[in-house]
């Protein structure tokens, strides 16, 4: 076995389903139907999604079974907000924001904390707004929290402030319609080439045309760091199949961004 093997207590991995595209489709579906069962199945038919992101974490600082659980909840956002519109396979979709879960969870029980305290408030303030919300269907004003909760304004901003994640360098600052600016553009090297966006178009458009095996294989290996024995493993074939799909996929994705 790998040694990067992830091991959760009470789940055996071996056991765990794949479901093929035409089956996810079908749930989604179901799941957006009101079938809650399909739902059920969907997540159950993912759960190797969170295992290959957590290879990322596997370094002994972290509970594994913890940060598993985690992922899962990660899991479950991107399936209650996926829709098959977005003309996205699930794992394009899931896959940031079982990451983004995983590293909130992290952030939050390093040895830098935020008193309990002003946690239980901010959680507090937000179980108010989504009720607001879902009550009188527009958001809280800071002065409508403040009164309920019998606060002054600053504890709730600085409260839900606690919360905040750090800005991503890629984090949208204008849209005019035309081409996202980001932050990153605002602080990047000005004698550095600007990105070829359109080849990142064309790369996306791309991953999300060839097989789904193919994308699967590619997304492990270029993105998630997997090695071929890994990904042999976790799909039960030989490492030199997992080379030939991932030549292939190699070149049917040079060719599509011609």
């Amino acid at each position: 076995m790998s040694k990067f093997k992830v091991d959760i207590t009470g789940v055996n991995t071996n056991d765990i389903i794949v479901l093929t595209s035409e089956e996810t489709n079908e749930l989604f579906r179901k799941y957006q139907a009101g079938d809650l069962q399909a739902k059920d199945d969907l997540v159950n038919g993912n759960l190797r999604l969170v295992l290959s992101v957590l290879k990322s974490f596997n370094n002994q600082k972290h509970d594994m079974n913890d940060l598993f659980q985690v992922g899962v909840i990660g899991l479950i956002k991107a399936i209650d907000n996926f829709d098959l519109s977005y003309n996205l396979r699930l794992s394009t979709y899931a896959i940031p924001l079982i990451v983004g879960e995983i590293k909130r969870y992290i952030r939050d029980n390093t040895m830098v904390r935020v008193s309990r305290s002003v946690k239980d408030l901010a959680y507090q303030i937000m179980r108010y707004k989504e009720a607001y919300y879902n009550k009188n269907g527009v958001e809280a004003s800071t002065l409508d929290i403040a009164k309920e909760l019998n606060i002054d304004e600053y504890q709730v901003n600085y409260a839900l402030d606690s919360l905040k994640e750090p800005v991503s360098i890629f984090e949208p600052i204008f849209n005019d319609g035309g081409d996202t600016i980001y932050l990153l553009d605002q602080i990047a090297d000005n004698k550095e080439k600007n990105e070829d966006k359109d080849l990142y178009i064309s790369l996306y458009n791309a991953l999300n045309s060839i097989g789904q095996r193919e994308h699967d294989i590619i997304i492990d290996r270029f993105i998630m760091g997997k090695t071929q024995t890994e990904i042999a493993e976790n799909l039960n074939i030989s490492q030199a199949q997992v080379s030939r799909i991932e030549k292939s996929a190699l070149k049917n994705v040079k060719r599509l961004i011609k």
